[in-house]
């Protein structure tokens, strides 16, 4: 079902959309909504979840004279404002992408700006491509960086040995994932997900495919270094550590600059995301497929150098 055609209802969203879907619009006070979230409502949604919204406003399509021929990141760049379609799925995402990560939004529009200015709009440069692929697909991993241990009895010798295996272990855990190694990633470390590894759904294109959600959906993971304790806070202060993680983590790798950078992450196979993940789940190979033979490591691993 293509996303037009879907209604704006919490009985159809709970039945046929995936938990990021429902999990979100509930956490921004959409989902029990009896109408498609409108622009207005969108700058509404910004001041009551930030004190002083840094972002840009959110302005309906509709409201742009056919005059205006700029293109779409320059609009955002120069009025500050977002374009947004009535009644689009797609756009209510990428509403709500810049509603919970403005500072990572407006560094990708910062990006993207920065080569049309120097190679203009047309054909798109290697780096907006990688922006563009993050933009529309990204999921970010928040790896808790491991604390060091506090007991009093363990000396400062063992104290680093704890943590430094953590460390490993979880980079162990990441060149696993990274060499689609998706039953240990998915089965064996089943209980590192929503805990050490909190995923986030970045890509506003994920989220609308997500509505109705099928074998194949695919993101393109990112992992960012966060606190230890971090899934312990509550959504909106995770949100608020990421974006300014996020942000550092970007710049930290060169800005798109260099490649290879995301890896493909099987969206349904994430813990939880859905209803069915038994072991028959994840030997679909067509789905889980394996590491094609020659392919580039990333250069986001190690996380921790």
């Amino acid at each position: 079902m293509q996303s037009d055609s879907i209604p704006f209802c919490k009985d159809y969203l709970l039945s046929h959309a995936s938990k990021p879907v429902t999990a979100l619009l509930e956490e921004v006070g959409l989902l029990g909504n009896n109408y498609f979230p409108t622009p207005e409502l969108l700058n509404q949604l910004t001041a009551q979840h930030y004190k002083h919204w840094q972002g840009p406003t959110f302005k309906g399509q509709s409201q742009f004279s056919d005059d205006d021929k700029r293109y779409y990141e320059t609009i955002i760049s120069e009025d500050k404002v977002v374009p947004t379609r009535e009644g689009s799925w797609h756009d209510l995402f990428n509403a709500l992408i810049w509603l919970q990560f403005p500072k990572t939004k407006s560094l990708l529009n910062e990006l993207h700006i920065r080569d049309i200015n120097e190679h203009g709009v047309s054909p798109r440069t290697a780096r907006r491509n990688r922006i563009t692929h993050f933009d529309e697909c990204g999921v970010v991993l928040a790896i808790e960086e491991p604390k060091q241990a506090t007991l009093n009895d363990i000396g400062l010798e063992r104290e680093h040995d704890s943590r430094q295996h953590n460390v490993e272990s979880l980079e162990a855990f990441l060149q696993s994932l990274a060499a689609h190694e998706w039953e240990q990633s998915f089965l064996t470390h089943r209980d590192r997900w929503h805990s050490e590894v909190t995923p986030f759904i970045f890509g506003h294109a994920n989220l609308e495919m997500m509505l109705n959600p099928f074998i194949g959906l695919t993101g393109k993971w990112l992992a960012v270094s966060v606190p230890g304790g971090f899934s312990k806070l509550g959504k909106w202060q995770q949100r608020s550590v990421l974006d300014n993680a996020l942000v550092l983590r970007i710049e930290a790798l060169n800005c798109f600059q260099s490649a290879p950078l995301l890896k493909p992450l099987p969206l349904l196979g994430v813990p939880s995301w859905h209803s069915q993940q038994d072991e028959m789940f994840y030997q679909n190979k067509d789905y889980f497929r394996p590491l094609r033979g020659g392919s580039k490591p990333t250069i986001q691993l190690p996380l921790w150098s």
